[in-house]
């Protein structure tokens, strides 16, 4: 994969599933990660053609839980995010996968205590004998959390003593932000996380559209690649608590949502979800 002179969409926990990621790509994301995933419960899925909607799903074993859910519009482009502490068992994580991904990330910067205490994430950098090259830099140390600046100038030196494609990601809210974190660490290229999630036109260098618009847009991908309903309630939520408050209409009838019916309703999107079941049971039929 090339990284250079790319728009990045960051890995995010329970948000970074093939509907987010199909999101930001119309948008304009040049390149998508996945939510992290551990590479024990990879080993334990097989892969799934998923002739309903269209995707490969690799499904954990004696289980219809779908761990991992892509397709071939994103083939190009999306990266698999692996959390690991052991090299032959990500690879064979790998070997399940890679095929049907255009990349496979090991996780070196999460600093949540389940990464560290399992040896994985950012408790990697204490072991430099089980880590080669990384081509993606965040602008915080471990103990920064997400309101502490991001530090772009450490990015800048690192980028000056690496021959590698450097990514470089903290505070970007703003598609201008794209250039000034650019212009100011050398970098290749450039990853957002948060300013995504809050709204994944970010990636539109025409600007930003209306959240509302987003959202709906949003809601009508979770419905078409029938995402899991925690997630996408999760995802909604997200998006809800930076522009406005749980406790409105809006965010407790969400709350209430126990399925893909209910926010379809929600959101004004009955006939999208029925239109969609509907040629599915057609398709299915067939």
């Amino acid at each position: 994969m090339d990284y250079e002179n790319k728009l990045v969409l960051a890995p995010m926990v329970r948000v970074g599933t093939l509907p987010f990621r199909l999101l930001a790509a119309q948008y304009g994301a040049d390149i998508t990660y996945g939510e992290e995933i551990i590479d024990h419960k990879m080993i334990k899925c097989e892969r799934r053609l998923n002739e309903h909607l269209g995707s490969t799903d690799f499904v954990e074993k004696g289980t219809n839980n779908v761990v991992f859910r892509t397709c071939s519009l994103e083939r190009k482009r999306v990266v698999f995010q692996m959390g690991t502490s052991n090299a032959a068992r990500a690879l064979s994580a790998a070997q399940i996968l890679c095929q049907d991904v255009a990349a496979i990330d090991i996780n070196m910067g999460c600093p949540k205590s389940f990464s560290i205490s399992g040896g994985m994430g950012a408790a990697l950098l204490n072991k430099p004998d089980l880590i080669h090259d990384s081509c993606s830099i965040t602008c915080r140390r471990v103990a920064d959390r997400p309101r502490d600046p991001a530090k772009w100038s450490e990015i800048a030196d690192v980028v000056a003593a690496l021959t590698i494609p450097v990514i470089a990601n903290g505070d970007i809210f703003e598609f201008d932000d794209f250039q000034r974190i650019k212009v100011h660490t050398g970098a290749s290229s450039m990853m957002v996380a948060r300013g995504a999630l809050w709204n994944a036109s970010i990636f539109s260098p025409e600007g930003k559209l209306p959240w509302e618009d987003v959202k709906r847009e949003y809601v009508r991908k979770s419905i078409l690649w029938d995402n899991d309903i925690k997630g996408t309630k999760h995802t909604l939520k997200e998006m809800i608590m930076h522009y406005s408050c749980l406790e409105l209409p809006e965010g407790k009838a969400l709350i209430k949502s126990e399925s893909l019916a209910d926010i379809a309703k929600l959101y004004g999107e009955e006939n999208y979800y029925q239109f969609v079941q509907e040629n599915r049971l057609f398709n299915g039929s067939r």
